[in-house]
């Protein structure tokens, strides 16, 4: 020991370097080890041989400080020094990588619930604190964390003795609310994203502020054949992407609205994935809605991802593994990191930026191919409506719909997709870590995400040489075909809203087509194919030309119409009749018509005297009630017919043909 520790400088060099070789092996060794299903006998090859190359080093150490060869002896320091500095930095950036997994991963089984005091904008109240001692409006519904259980967790942590009022839907609330009804409402602290693209209240950010925010964690209940870890990420899976509309960057600042919902079937043995775009208004069941009320399934998120998931799985009648919750905030960045992407634009178009400000923060997008920076890259994903009341004609002159941002929306995903493949630099590994870091969230565990990496690589290897990563993963677009319609939404929002009813043929011709690319169905073989050589091809999209049969039948108006009418009509429907009044015409009716037939159990109609009457000699209420009756009758072209000079006995008033029910028309103004 003695000789060792005779030259202390050298002494001191040799103990600093051998603590940085064994620091720096044994930090690396226990980063790569938490790299499950990465390379599993190369990490523990690796893992030994520097081990052992560390061991030798550090053996030579000792004997060359001892008999003091100096040359030697700095050879072997600068070798440790260096091994421990790469295997110290790589071991940073490897935990680095994780961390970022692990963050990204949230298989805890919890949803974070968040509810807003709300309050019209020229109130006087700027916090809770100032809130008079008004009745404050809640949602009835005693299920709903943000409409009822975070309000009256709030009042009670609060100690505030305010009166709570209860109504039957946001919708109800806000409304409540513009009439000043009511001072102050709890809404999900997302309601300016969920209720702005709903007419009548786009202007809704602008007309209210908020006076406080309260977010709860719930755990959920979990399927156990659905959870995400039932099924190994080698075999084929199902992914649903889901868009987190909001002002603020982060994941965690924004609620999930159901915007932007895509499906992505991926076979990791055959490399084929299908993707298919669902549109925000289609109308299927909703699996949380009391019965699975139908409605337009963008509502399904405001009972959270869960039931987002529950609903798309029952429609489309497969199991979806995993969720990937991404903040469209959070794209700029990504998009911006990557240096952009290339696409295609079809048209000029405009539209807000990713704070959805108008004015000089336009966004503006010519036609051609052309490489979109981040903002650009969000606004054309975003992109539905010309918006002529925004910009000139220059940049209103297309035709755009649900459909269409659903194609923008995979065509940039695609595009990233293409430009993964090419990052080479550790600066944008970085930038690319933070950003998904704070703007993603799935329920995938970080093991099974690392297991993607075998998936990667075999993908990494195939497109050698090639520009398009669709070639590689052999992209089939499916697409949900249906048609359009008015749909009071009897028992919900109770509002008469724009909705995409889908039909029962594409549903299934786009489900089996996931469940062929999961296995879970015979592949249909294609044994012959023609084309034309002056014909460009065009690969199908299916789902997109199946029709069929129309199934909603909604309630019509039996304003005019007999009550014998309206019992017939019901009766072959299941519905039960109440009457008002007398037997002749309805005046009126408790259910609007549009409603879906399904959501209609019971009809109270007020109907006029009997379709043929005597006249009464009586008293002037009751002329003033048959001139009320015939105002009525004549608003809705039913016209009461005179009787001959002889038949001054009966009054015979004669109803108009009965009109044969129709498809609603196509709404100039969507929600």
């Amino acid at each position: 020991m003695k000789r060792l520790t005779k030259h202390k400088l050298l002494f001191f060099i040799s103990f600093i370097s051998i603590l940085v070789l064994f620091g720096g092996v044994g930090y690396f060794i226990f980063s790569i080890s938490k790299l499950s299903n990465i390379e599993n006998n190369l990490r523990l090859f690796g893992s030994i041989v520097l081990a052992i190359f560390s061991l030798i080093l550090f053996i030579l150490n000792l004997r060359f400080l001892g008999k003091y060869k100096k040359v030697k002896l700095f050879i072997v320091i600068i070798l440790m020094l260096l091994i421990g500095g790469v295997c110290i930095f790589a071991g940073y950036n490897v935990d680095r990588v994780y961390g970022t997994l692990a963050k990204v991963s949230d298989t805890s089984g919890y949803t974070t619930y968040s509810s807003s005091l709300v309050t019209l904008k020229d109130n006087k109240a700027k916090t809770i604190k100032d809130i008079d001692d008004s009745e404050i409006g809640i949602l009835k519904d005693k299920t709903s964390y943000e409409g009822y259980k975070i309000p009256l967790e709030v009042l009670k942590k609060q100690k505030l003795e305010n009166k709570t009022k209860e109504y039957d839907s946001y919708i109800a609330l806000i409304d409540a609310l513009y009439n000043e009804e009511i001072s102050y409402i709890f809404l999900p602290t997302n309601y300016s994203v969920m209720f702005g693209n709903m007419e009548g209240y786009e202007d809704i950010k602008d007309k209210t502020k908020v006076l406080l925010t309260e977010s709860k964690k719930v755990k959920e209940e979990k399927d156990d054949e659905n959870s995400a870890n039932a099924k190994a990420i080698t075999e084929p899976f199902t992914v649903l992407l889901m868009g987190v509309d909001s002002d603020a960057e982060g994941i965690k600042n924004g609620s999930f609205n159901g915007d932007s919902l895509m499906v992505i079937t991926f076979n990791p043995k055959t490399l084929s994935t299908t993707i298919l775009s669902i549109p925000r208004d289609s109308y299927v069941p909703i699996a949380c809605f009391p019965g699975e009320r139908k409605n337009k399934i963008t509502h399904a998120a405001w009972k959270g991802e869960t039931c987002m998931m529950n609903t798309i799985e029952n429609f489309l009648d497969i199991n979806i593994d995993y969720y990937v919750k991404i903040n469209f905030a959070g794209v700029v960045q990504l998009v911006d990191a990557l240096g952009g992407v290339e696409i295609d634009v079809p048209y000029n178009l405009c539209e807000q930026n990713s704070k959805r400000q108008w004015g000089e923060n336009t966004i503006y997008i010519e036609k051609g191919l052309q490489t979109l920076n981040g903002e650009q890259a969000l606004a054309f994903a975003r992109n539905r409506h010309p918006n002529p009341s925004m910009c000139s004609s220059k940049w209103t002159n297309y035709t755009s719909n649900d459909f269409i941002r659903g194609e923008h929306q995979q065509e940039v995903v695609t595009a990233l997709l293409n430009k993964f493949k090419d990052v080479d630099s550790l600066d944008t590994v970085y930038k690319l870590l933070d950003t998904i870091s704070n703007n993603m969230v799935t329920n995938m565990s970080t093991e099974q995400i690392l297991s993607l990496y075998n998936v990667f690589k075999d993908v990494a290897s195939k497109s050698v040489g090639m520009d398009d990563m669709t070639d590689v993963l052999g992209i089939q677009r499916l697409k949900l075909n249906g048609y359009d319609a008015r749909i009071y939404d009897y028992g919900g929002t109770n509002l008469s809203l724009y909705n995409y009813v889908l039909y029962d043929d594409s549903v299934k011709a786009v489900s089996n087509a996931m469940k062929e690319n999961l296995g879970k169905k015979k592949t249909k073989v294609i044994k012959s194919f023609s084309f034309d050589v002056n014909t460009p091809y065009e690969k199908e999209v299916i789902g997109a030309d199946e029709t069929g049969a129309k199934s909603l039948v909604q309630l019509p108006s039996f304003v005019g119409k007999t009550v014998d009418y309206v019992r017939s009509y019901c009766s072959s429907h299941g519905i039960s009749v109440s009457v008002k009044g007398g037997n002749g015409y309805v005046l009126s009716q408790s259910v609007p018509s549009g409603a879906n037939v399904e959501d209609v159990s019971s009809i109270t109609v007020t109907a006029g005297g009997n379709t043929t009457s005597t006249p009464s000699t009586s008293s002037s209420s009751s002329s003033s009630s048959k001139d009320e009756e015939d105002d009525v009758l004549e608003d809705n072209g039913i016209v009461p017919t005179e009787p001959e000079e002889g038949d001054k006995e009966d009054t015979v008033v004669t109803p108009p043909e009965q009109p044969e029910e129709t498809e609603p028309e196509e709404p100039q103004t969507t929600e």
